[in-house]
């Protein structure tokens, strides 16, 4: 029973850490994509 309850508690503790660096690589790659957005659209009024 103590084996289990560490383990869910590692989860939980865990989680919150992965969902955050998820969250940003995901602004990360936001951020690159309306770079090329922003070049593409300069390069075209040129």
């Amino acid at each position: 029973m103590l084996k289990k309850t560490l383990v869910i508690l590692s989860l939980v503790m865990f989680l919150p850490v992965a969902a955050c660096n998820t969250v940003e690589g995901l602004g990360e790659d936001t951020q690159v994509a309306g770079q090329a957005v922003e070049n593409a659209a300069v390069d075209a009024k040129n």
